[in-house]
């Protein structure tokens, strides 16, 4: 079921964003050749408790799953796509990486999510550009993020970056609803057909989180039973903004 937020609600949730947003920043600095992925989701956790809010993820247990999440940020390195557990493996940060940081927040009861991806020193132009068309990609999706718009027609948009570098959609990955709780309809595809699927609505908000690689568009789980990883081993990238639909357009929550 689709949920509809106030517009009081929508600015409390422009407070947990901004919140999660300098989180997410402060944890990106630390992101270099020899940080443990260990210390950064200790650091997390202090830094949501000292905003006065808490992970949405820790504990959390999706649909599906055997186990609560046991972190409280997903930090994914190079073929892992999303949802990398960060305290359970000897998961220390080299050169040439890239490190996904993706974390939500429960502020004043509304949840908020947000997801960057760091280059760790030098890489080839290649990766480069797999980073920087996927976040074009993230802002692309959420232009579309208007009244009267389609879920397809973020998709399509998102899909048209990807298919002008050549680079594979995670397809069995998509965004989805969000403030309530973690995860909420409607789903959010990165791909898909101008006019087609859930037509947005002021009051929606969502998670729009493109996920691109430079490989197989085909997905594997890890043995952790959270971690999605490309089925090639191949890179890959992803970008992620709460947005919120309004009458005046698309309000990046988390920012």
């Amino acid at each position: 079921m689709i949920t509809y937020k106030t517009p009081e609600e929508i600015e409390k949730l422009k407070i947990g964003g901004k919140k999660l947003a300098e989180i997410l920043q402060i944890l990106s600095k630390d992101v270099k050749p020899g940080t443990s992925s260990f210390d950064l989701d200790k650091k997390c956790e202090k830094l949501m408790k000292d905003a006065g809010g808490k992970s949405s993820f820790f504990g959390y247990t999706p649909y599906g799953a055997h186990r609560p999440y046991p972190a409280s940020l997903c930090l994914s390195i190079n073929e892992e796509i999303v949802h990398g557990i960060p305290n359970e493996t000897e998961k220390i940060i080299k050169e040439g990486d890239l490190v996904t940081l993706d974390a939500g927040l429960i502020y004043e009861g509304l949840f908020t999510d947000h997801a960057i991806t760091i280059i760790v020193g030098e890489v080839d132009k290649r990766v480069k550009e797999l980073v920087e068309r996927t976040r074009e990609a993230l802002y692309a999706g959420i232009k579309q993020a208007q009244i009267g718009n389609t879920v397809g027609d973020i998709g399509y948009a998102i899909q048209k970056v990807a298919e002008s570098a050549d680079l594979a959609i995670m397809e069995g990955l998509t965004g989805h609803g969000v403030g309530y709780g973690v995860h909420e309809d409607p789903y959010i595809p990165n791909y898909g057909r101008k006019g087609q699927g859930e037509k947005l609505e002021e009051g929606m908000v969502i998670a729009i989180e493109p996920m691109f690689g430079l490989g197989t568009d085909e997905i594997m789980t890890e043995k952790d039973g959270y971690t999605y990883s490309t089925a090639d081993r191949s890179l890959s990238a992803q970008f992620e903004h709460t947005v919120a639909i309004t009458k005046d357009g698309p309000i990046i929550i988390t920012k």
